[in-house]
């Protein structure tokens, strides 16, 4: 659709200059290594998070840590290999991840399983199960973004209107796992996107208050929902909850934790290695190592925010913009859950907690955000996102 781009020319290539070698002079280095130390970050927490379950379930003390070893090499790679993409290849392997796990997002409710948690959000394949949410999050911020791109041409579609009736339906098939808080995250990022796009801030405020309402409406239909905002409301904590764990694990963490291997939330948390993984940050590293991971993910949104401020191709400033906001929310959501700012949402910390999912899935995502974000000039690879 947006085969126009106001973007200057770039000089061309030398015959000599190989596209690894034009891929790194042009890629966003400090937000590559940003992602290479949240990855670290995540290795080094799940030493310190998984062994008392690898234990629990009588599986090798390093059993979990191996595996999302191996998960992070997968990421990283599918990160590398998807910054050197052009914008067209970008937009086209993001319309094939949307279909893809669109589809099999529609067929949790036949097919799925819930591993005993309530809501219905895996596919088990035996060996191993995949969340397809968390695939079709980064391609869904594509497809609106071609949408949106495609109506600011003349004569183009109505790709607004068609973006949101997408958002609609995405959100719509969440919430019937339930998965609210992928739900909200969906409608969250595609307000920013249609906020970037030139959307009247009436408009917005209107589009909140249908989302307001939905919530009310989840609240008195949906007891899964309803128990969730009621535990968060409530005055007192029942101590034996994740939420009552996680907070008194970040309040004995103190400035500089009790000392690594040193933490018991791990010995409570069923979700230690995963969702809260950042109470075992906080109670065995303490308060600088959890500033210094939100410090990350701040730098990693805002840097790529600021570098498509000047960008003039719609699809790419708005692709960029929802890749952007999909990170810095979802880990915003996470931290916030732990100290109970948010509601539980069961939703993970990109690229630090345990999941072969949220790990390639995160990739995906920041990696097609790196090949937006790149600079032009001597990059055989850097094209417009013409047809």
């Amino acid at each position: 659709m947006t085969d126009l781009t106001f973007r200057p020319q770039a000089a061309l290539p030398s015959a000599d200059v190989s596209v690894v070698s034009a891929w790194w002079r042009s890629v966003d280095r400090w937000s590559l290594g940003a992602v290479f130390l949240l990855v670290a970050a995540g290795l080094v927490l799940g030493l310190a998070a998984s062994p008392p379950l690898a234990e629990k379930n009588g599986l090798w003390q390093f059993h979990y840590v191996v595996r999302q070893a191996a998960f992070a090499v997968v990421g990283l790679m599918v990160l590398v290999a998807m910054s050197m993409a052009s914008v067209r290849r970008v937009r086209r392997t993001g319309v094939l991840l949307f279909l893809v796990f669109a589809v099999l997002t529609a067929a949790l409710p036949v097919l799925g399983t819930d591993f005993g948690k309530g809501a219905v959000r895996w596919l088990s394949l035996g060996f191993t199960s995949i969340q397809p949410s968390e695939f079709l999050k980064p391609g869904f911020v594509i497809v609106c973004a071609w949408l949106m791109a495609g109506s600011m041409q003349k004569n183009g579609p109505p790709g607004k209107t068609m973006a949101a009736l997408l958002a609609l339906g995405i959100c719509l098939m969440l919430a019937m796992q339930p998965d609210f808080g992928q739900a909200t995250l969906v409608f969250a990022v595609w307000a920013a996107m249609y906020f970037a796009a030139g959307a009247p801030i009436l408009l917005l405020l209107s589009v909140g208050g249908i989302g307001a309402a939905a919530g009310i409406f989840a609240y008195n239909n949906s007891e899964h929902f309803a128990r969730r905002i009621d535990k968060y409301l409530a005055t007192d904590v029942d101590p034996h909850t994740q939420l009552a764990y996680a907070q008194s694990a970040i309040s004995e963490g103190g400035f500089f934790g009790v000392g690594v291997g040193e933490g018991s939330v791990k010995w409570t948390l069923p979700d230690a290695h995963t969702d809260f993984i950042i109470a075992v940050a906080a109670e065995e590293f303490g308060l600088v190592l959890t500033v210094l991971l939100i410090g990350i993910f701040l730098y990693l949104t805002i840097r790529a925010l600021i570098r498509l401020v000047d960008e003039r191709d719609p699809f790419v400033r708005l692709a960029g913009t929802g890749l952007a906001t999909l990170v810095g929310l979802q880990a915003f959501v996470n931290l916030a859950v732990a100290i109970r700012l948010l509601p539980a949402k069961g939703m993970t910390l990109p690229f630090i907690s345990y999941g072969g999912s949220s790990m390639i899935a995160a990739a995906l995502g920041v990696g097609a955000l790196l090949a937006l974000t790149r600079t032009g000039v001597h990059d055989p690879t850097r094209e417009t996102a013409s047809s």
